[in-house]
């Protein structure tokens, strides 16, 4: 499970009142289902629903927050958001190719040339919004490599 001391003061749910931290579970589990639909529906994004969650969840349950954090497909994405306002590296890539093997099957599937022109450009706008969006840098490790205490022993 995640740990609930990276929770900035802003989000600390103690000074919520018990009726603004129900009102923010209900809209932040609703934007998590709605956020897990949308990983099988192509027209509905995933990630913001899932950042809208996560809000949510920090306002009013370190719990459920910490939760959110320690999910392996989830967490990484919220955390690096929060932290820099970017995707982790690979995270951009694949939402592309998922989106677009969606977006493609959908359209092959439909019959009305209208819908067909409005799944493209939808795909077209989803994608230039997605590409916009930075990709984390990778922390860079320090040049001096410190010898662990059994090559220390050994020497």
């Amino acid at each position: 499970m995640a740990q609930t001391d990276d929770i900035p003061a802003a989000f600390e749910s103690s000074g919520a009142s018990p009726l603004l931290r129900a009102v923010l579970l209900v809209v932040g589990t609703a934007a998590l289902i709605v956020g897990f639909i949308g990983i099988f529906l192509p027209v509905l994004p995933t990630t913001p629903f899932l950042l809208v969650t996560a809000a949510c969840y920090a306002r009013a349950s370190t719990r459920l927050y910490a939760w959110l954090l320690g999910q392996p497909s989830v967490g990484p994405i919220v955390a690096e958001w929060r932290r820099s306002r970017s995707l982790p590296p690979g995270v951009k890539t694949r939402a592309l190719i998922v989106m677009a093997i969606a977006f493609a099957f959908s359209i092959a599937v439909v019959d009305n040339p209208l819908l067909r022109v409005g799944l493209v450009g939808t795909a077209i706008i989803l994608a230039v919004f997605l590409y916009r969006i930075p990709i984390a840098q990778p922390e860079r490790r320090s040049a001096t490599i410190r010898a662990t205490p059994a090559q220390k022993e050994s020497r």
